[in-house]
């Protein structure tokens, strides 16, 4: 399933997530099983699926996470995409991708774990939840963790204003990359708005359906 699955749920978002290990050394890896789930609080979910060769089956950032229950959420933008795919690698316990790729560490506020300066939009995570995902032979597959965001952070520079004076991001400006199947990446090149239908439209279906 995993071939298809990745290559069907198109596109997704990447969330590069930063942790330390209970004995403070840094992690960061990048999740396409990743997306945020609320925002009255902000919720954020992440797919850690097993992995083999490791005692405990779980990749470094859960087993941070589990230890630590703070992490940050970093997204990813174009311009620096070819440095954040080099902390995908299968790497021993202990290694320092944000080292390994050049990316600059900075402090958070509300939590230990590091943000990546490059990125435009950082979520500052606590680990609220956890749930097992168990395959018919009754073995542990994936865990979800599910993160309250308890501090946003983001760069003015791509930031403009909705006419209810709301800040959002200006998708030209913020170049969001988003995961494929295989090696595969996206970048958001057009768009198109398609407005909600209004009462108007219930009130003319009602009557196709009297007729």
């Amino acid at each position: 399933m995993y071939p298809f699955t990745i290559s069907s749920v198109i596109p997704r978002p990447i969330g590069f997530v930063a942790s330390l290990s209970k004995e403070g050394v840094p992690n960061l890896s990048p999740y396409s099983y990743f997306n945020v789930m609320s925002h009255d609080p902000p919720y954020v979910c992440i797919g850690g699926c097993a992995t083999s060769g490791r005692p405990s089956k779980m990749k470094d950032t859960q087993q941070n996470l589990l230890e630590t229950k703070e992490f940050t959420i970093n997204l990813i933008s174009e311009w620096f995409v070819e440095a954040a795919n080099h902390t995908c690698g299968n790497y021993d316990r202990g290694v320092n991708e944000i080292e390994l790729s050049g990316l600059t560490p900075i402090p958070s506020v509300k939590v230990k774990a590091p943000r990546i300066e490059e990125s435009a939009v950082q979520f500052e995570c606590i680990l609220r939840h956890t749930y097992d995902v168990k395959n018919k032979k009754g073995d542990i597959t994936a865990t979800i963790l599910i993160g309250e965001v308890v501090l946003a952070h983001v760069l003015e520079a791509v930031t403009t204003k909705t006419g209810h004076d709301h800040i959002i991001v200006d998708i030209d400006k913020y170049a969001p990359v988003s995961r494929l199947g295989g090696d595969s990446y996206a970048r958001v090149t057009e768009l198109y708005d398609i407005p909600r239908p209004g009462k108007e439209w219930q009130a003319r279906a009602s009557a196709v359906k009297k007729a």
